[in-house]
């Protein structure tokens, strides 16, 4: 079986109905967020979007938003959703540890959620300078993390609170932080915290 470093391990999911993840609509913490103290407008990148409806969101909210996903199945439902609401969202079939080769400073903002838990977990500091490179001087990462418990095994990989300051204090300072309306499958399990890019 592929590893959820390869793109294969993603599309046969999304092929076979494995995606437990899919929430079909926008994340209720993103939709809060946006509705209540929405950051600043600006090109806003979605790493591991799926079949965007966080990013059709942002869209349809005054962001250019850009998703990333590096399964072809993903991205191919993502524009045809995106194409029947008539929402003009961008959508990019690549791998987000390169994305730092084409999208360096391309960024005012980045959206997380479910997709650093995605990940294999010794590349989180990898994920962390990655998503910095793409971000202009000061620019915001918005991010809800999930799972914030143990778990027996991943995808989703566990989170916790103390590791993502630790990742993240190099490169980000934490503007808030706290617990948000989540789905109820994830309520109390999900951590919404604003960084802001410290460097450049």
């Amino acid at each position: 079986m592929a590893s959820v470093s390869a793109a294969e391990f993603w599309t046969d999911l999304y092929t076979r109905g494995g995606d437990g993840w899919e929430l079909r609509q926008p994340a209720p913490p993103l939709v809060d967020f946006v509705e209540h103290t929405p950051p600043p407008r600006g090109r806003v990148a979605v790493p591991g979007c799926g079949r965007g409806h966080d990013v059709r969101y942002l869209e349809a909210h005054g962001y250019a938003a850009v998703g990333f996903d590096f399964s072809p199945t993903a991205v191919a439902q993502a524009r045809s959703l995106a194409k029947n609401e008539r929402v003009p969202a961008e959508f990019v079939q690549q791998d987000i540890f390169t994305l730092d080769r084409d999208f360096g400073h391309a960024f005012d903002g980045v959206w997380e959620y479910t997709c650093f838990c995605a990940i294999e977990p010794r590349r989180r500091a990898e994920y962390v300078r990655t998503m910095a490179a793409i971000l202009r001087p000061g620019g915001w990462l918005l991010a809800c993390f999930f799972p914030m418990r143990r778990r027996a095994a991943g995808p989703p990989f566990p989170v916790s609170e103390r590791e993502v300051r630790r990742l993240f204090a190099a490169r980000f300072r934490v503007e808030r932080a706290f617990q948000p309306r989540s789905v109820r499958p994830r309520q109390g399990q999900e951590w919404m915290v604003l960084l802001r890019k410290t460097n450049g």
